[in-house]
């Protein structure tokens, strides 16, 4: 909506002020330390970041005792976003923490780092998300949803019927908690699967894209990860549901980026 023109004391319109540009997916990339190939600090690859004018988006997915906030090459200040999602069925000793940085400079050769104090050669998984245009995070969800029970009834009657003969297409579907948006938003989605596997699969829909993603694990093992984003143009409610094989939990993060704060 654009804004109505103020009038001055002596009856001269005033400036009308800039009507700033709609959020936009940045640069990106995904940082996967297998299982004892760890390095420390655990570096992203260099990404040319704006110098001005884009919010930043890392999540560090691994060993709780390398939960230590980022920092990056341009020096900027990182805040944790909502409570820290600890995985099930490890003893606590993994979990994924996100952080935004909303305002700072970048450059060319952006890099974000990760300590890892605590066991430095373990698996760790690392998204880093430029979001353009973006001076606000309207709102974020989180949860930790499992299969429903329709889809666990159906995944064992399947199993039990196919018994012997060949693999079962043991799918899933996890649904994530909803964002609102007051305008132009650039959603991003993020998926941590749980289960101990090593192939799988992370499909989004409700119009989401993947752009990055460490499905296909090594024997040694990693930290699954798959980070997708959908760009809106008009203020709503959005969720997105993921679907895959094999069945398993996953943690959820869907993050809402927009230019403004709702007036």
């Amino acid at each position: 909506m654009l804004a109505c023109i103020p009038l001055t004391a002596a009856g001269v319109d005033g400036p009308v002020p800039p009507v700033p540009a709609p959020p936009a997916l940045g640069v990106h990339t995904l940082l996967a330390q297998a299982d004892h190939r760890g390095r420390r600090p655990a570096v992203t690859v260099p990404l040319d970041t704006a110098p001005t004018g884009s919010a930043l988006l890392v999540l560090n997915g691994g060993f709780a005792s390398n939960a230590v906030p980022p920092t990056d090459s341009y020096g900027r200040h990182w805040t944790q976003v909502g409570p820290t999602a600890v995985y099930d069925g490890y003893q606590g000793r993994f979990d994924v923490k996100a952080y935004v940085s909303l305002a700072g400079p970048g450059g060319p050769h952006h890099t974000v780092s990760i300590d890892k104090p605590g066991e430095p050669d373990r698996e760790i998984t690392i998204p880093f998300v430029e979001i353009r245009h973006a001076a606000v995070l309207q709102d974020f969800a989180q949860n930790y949803p499992a299969p429903t029970l329709t889809q666990r009834i159906a995944g064992k009657l399947k199993r039990t019927l196919e018994g012997m003969l060949s693999e079962p297409d043991d799918r899933f579907s996890v649904t994530s908690g909803e964002v609102a948006t007051t305008g132009p938003a650039t959603l991003i989605a993020v998926w941590w699967g749980d289960g101990n596997v090593r192939q799988m699969s992370a499909v989004p829909d409700n119009g989401f894209t993947v752009i990055d993603s460490y499905l296909q694990l090594p024997p040694i093992s990693g930290v699954q990860c798959a980070v997708a984003y959908r760009q809106v143009d008009r203020a709503g409610t959005y969720r997105v549901s993921w679907s895959g094989s094999p069945r398993q939990r996953a943690i959820l993060w869907l993050f809402a980026f927009q230019s403004a704060a709702a007036p």
